[in-house]
């Protein structure tokens, strides 16, 4: 028996396969401690499982909310302000008054000389010297002395952390991981101490943002590599369902409370990103290349000075919520316009327990709509529209900006609010259609059971072309298998032109010989960036190894449907830009497979619900995803 726990901004989904079915629930997120939801949802599905797998926003929320430890930043004479001198760029090329989010570590706590300050004032201490990935001896001996005079204080070294070259990101990445350490630690140990005193499990694994399982104590000592934890799951589940249903190009679009996370994957693979900043925080950690922008359900409409209006980025949350979960909330938000519009029923029990109070909805959103001329479903209107353009944005960003033609993908939809707006925007993009999974609501959380242990090393070193780099090679992937004994292993090589600042990460096996390793980056530097200099040297930065162990379950265990209840609910009046309709009312569960159903129709389930829109057809596949064209 396997469970998965997500715990996102708003809600807590949970998944458990007991070897031949499936069991969801949905609770609100208890903001003030994760773990009361991931408990209190656990122990409702069961009273104990073989495996117990988490994907947490604990360490994103820390940093968000500045609410890490007291850091002590120990580093080379004259490399103490490195930073917050960054890369000397602009967070916003043409918004002038934009800053740079302040350092986690104030100047006065950025010392080169450990004697000059006490350390045992400090919660935590990161080390990061120059060279120290070339050379980490330095280092070493500095944590033996932390280990000597301040037992009790987190230490994050760089060499240990990430073994890269660059020394802001370098030390921005061990920066956020010493920061992080305490707080995340503590939440782990204690989740995984009372998960183990209620007899659910021995041990918690958790998802790194990298899209595998690390152990609960390995995430709790590199809690940077778990900054993308939630949605690395959801990617990870869309990349098979993608694969099940023979679609090898599928956009993975994944529309929460709080935010919205975007990915593309090709060939059921995941593009991965071995550098990006969270929060404006550079993080280089290797992870799913998902785009975040803050458009959710729970996401806030307002109007600006120059009066127009706006949705998100601030969110609801799960406490006041939305104004129609009649917890206090009374500004209106994105669920509260499809509730108004009728996408929602109006007294529909949000995961089986939130109750819907439209009344409120309409109130929030007559307010919104008074201050600019508006009627309540005017604004309603207005809002989806507004949030579904943020999103196209998104989408845009990881493929037309990229290099990469939406124009054959299909777009992966779930989350709780994504089935209600992916239609539109997989059109207004002209995409080839959308895929609706089964246990849409909940699917981040399916996605833990389907993810493997993972262990991701890298290693800088500068290698001409014409140079030995094998060795090296052999040596980081016989330390990979050290970490995890049983798995695939996969290497590859940061590669660039002689003489550029930037890299591409490249596939590469020992024996492959550089010209393999020249073709590959010349074509992807070609699909990258639209030019190549086949003539031009190439050099080598960094090395890097992956293993990759078996998931839980596979996707053949998650993804067969069965029809268990009756299907057909009604009609539902639906207001829509075009007018009002009226659109029939399913239940998903009750769907056979081969069914097709024509819009404008509503398809509910316990987590979610999907809107097809007029002129739009959804037809159940044998894996339970609905595939909806036009």
């Amino acid at each position: 028996m396997i469970l998965g726990v997500d715990v996102g901004g708003t809600f807590t989904d949970l998944f458990l396969w007991d070897g031949s079915t499936i069991r969801t629930a949905k609770l609100p997120t208890t903001a003030s401690d994760q773990s009361e939801a991931v408990l209190d949802g656990s122990l409702e599905l069961t009273d104990h499982v073989d495996a117990f797998l988490h994907g947490t926003t604990t360490a994103t929320n820390a940093l968000l909310e500045r609410d890490g430890a007291r850091t002590l930043l120990v580093t080379s004479p004259g490399f103490e302000d490195v930073i917050e001198i960054g890369r000397q760029d602009r967070p916003s090329l043409y918004d002038t008054f934009t800053d740079r989010p302040e350092p986690l570590v104030p100047r006065p706590d950025r010392v080169a000389d450990l004697s000059s300050i006490d350390p045992t004032a400090f919660e935590a201490v990161a080390v990061s010297l120059l060279h120290s990935y070339d050379d980490p001896s330095a280092e070493r001996e500095i944590a033996a002395e932390l280990a000597r005079i301040a037992p009790d204080t987190a230490v994050s070294i760089s060499s240990e952390v990430v073994a890269e070259f660059r020394e802001f990101e370098r030390t921005s990445t061990t920066v956020l991981n010493a920061y992080l350490t305490p707080i995340v630690a503590a939440y782990l140990t204690r989740l995984e101490a009372e998960v183990r005193s209620s007899g659910l499990a021995d041990a918690i694994a958790v998802m790194r943002s990298s899209g595998g399982l690390i152990s609960g104590t390995d995430a709790a000592a590199l809690p940077a590599s778990i900054l993308l934890s939630g949605p690395a799951g959801g990617v990870v589940a869309a990349a098979a369902i993608g694969t099940a249903l023979g679609r090898n190009h599928v956009i993975a679009f994944d529309m929460g409370g709080t935010s919205t996370d975007v990915c593309r994957i090709v060939n059921g693979r995941p593009e991965i990103s071995y550098e990006r900043a969270v929060a404006g925080y550079p993080c280089r950690m290797p992870s799913a290349a998902i785009h975040t922008v803050g458009a959710g359900g729970g996401s806030v409409a307002w109007v600006d000075p120059g009066g127009s209006l706006r949705v998100g980025p601030r969110s609801a949350g799960a406490e006041p919520g939305p104004a129609c979960y009649g917890r206090g909330g009374s500004e209106a938000t994105v669920t509260d316009a499809n509730v108004a519009l009728g996408r929602i029923a109006a007294d529909a029990a949000l995961g089986g327990r939130l109750t819907i109070e439209s009344g409120r909805a309409n109130e929030a959103l007559g307010r919104l709509g008074a201050q600019v001329g508006l009627t309540a479903e005017g604004a309603a209107l207005g809002v989806v529209r507004v949030v579904e353009e943020v999103m196209a944005g998104a989408i845009r960003t990881v493929s037309i900006e990229q290099g990469a033609d939406p124009r054959d993908a299909w777009l992966v939809a779930f989350g709780g609010a994504g089935g209600l707006h992916a239609t539109a925007l997989a059109r207004s993009l002209d995409m080839a259609g959308v895929i609706i999974p089964p246990y849409g609501g909940v699917f981040s959380a399916a996605g833990l059971l389907l993810s493997p242990p993972r262990v991701d090393l890298a290693q800088s070193i500068l290698i001409r072309e014409g140079d030995d780099r094998d060795s090296l090679v052999e040596h980081l992937a016989a330390d990979a298998c050290r970490r995890l004994p049983i798995g695939d292993v996969e290497t590859l090589a940061d590669v660039r032109y002689l003489g550029q600042s930037h890299e591409i990460t490249v596939p590469y096996a020992i024996g492959d010989g550089w010209a393999t390793l020249g073709r590959r980056f010349h074509r992807l530097h070609r699909e990258r960036n639209g030019f190549d200099r086949p003539d031009d040297p190439i050099e080598v930065v960094t090395v890097r190894a992956t293993i990759t162990g078996r998931p839980h379950i596979a996707a053949g265990d998650a993804f067969v449907w069965e029809a268990t209840e009756d299907p057909g609910i009604g009609t539902r009046s639906v207001v829509t830009a075009a007018g009002t309709v009226e659109a029939t009312v399913w239940s998903r569960r009750g769907i056979d497979v081969g069914s097709v159903i024509e819009g404008p129709a509503i398809i509910e389930e316990r987590e979610a619900t999907t809107w097809i829109g007029s002129g739009e057809r959804a037809e159940l596949t044998a894996t339970g995803a609905m595939e909806v064209t036009w």
